[in-house]
């Protein structure tokens, strides 16, 4: 597995050339916009971060919706970026940036392989968190995203997507 980077318009292309839709695409750069902003707030508090794998990371986070828009969209998407030889790391961004993490039985009820599916890195976290504050191409409070789920019910990750937000937010002191 290689560990280079696509270039973003590498990143972009292969979006299109798994027949995302314009509206994923756009998503997927809103996303990016916002963590990039977010990494560079956290590399100003003296942490460590990698802005070209945020940046292609968050562009390609929601290439599995070119299959799906159900939840799967994130592990059909992580099987669709080792297909394209993309580097673990990418991978992992992708399979791991749904609802603040996706705990072991969770995966296993959803028939998921067993894998860790929560954000580890600094990376995986904040294309997560930006994820999570775009909500039809536009940046929105963290308590749509959290309404939406404790909506659909799914109160355990609404309360992971809060933490997560905490955490970010607690590092970088503001929300950007």
């Amino acid at each position: 597995m290689s560990e280079t980077l696509p270039s973003r318009e590498q990143a972009l292309q292969l979006l299109r050339e798994n027949q995302c839709s314009e509206k994923v695409i756009n998503h997927c750069k809103a996303v990016t916009e916002l963590a990039l902003e977010t990494a560079k707030l956290l590399e100003e508090r003296g942490l460590k971060i990698d802005f070209a794998l945020v940046e292609i990371g968050a562009l390609l986070h929601d290439i599995g919706r070119s299959k799906t828009h159900t939840v799967h969209h994130a592990v059909v998407g992580a099987e669709i970026a080792k297909s394209a030889g993309l580097p673990d790391s990418v991978v992992s961004i992708i399979k791991r940036h749904v609802g603040g993490g996706i705990t072991a039985s969770e995966a296993e009820k959803l028939g998921w392989q067993k894998d860790i599916y929560f954000p580890i890195t600094l990376e995986e976290k904040v294309v997560s968190y930006a994820d999570k504050l775009i909500e039809n191409g536009k940046r929105a409070p963290i308590e749509v995203t959290v309404e939406k789920l404790s909506g659909e019910l799914k109160y355990e990750a609404a309360e992971r997507v809060r933490k997560l937000y905490e955490e970010i937010t607690g590092l970088i002191g503001d929300c950007p």
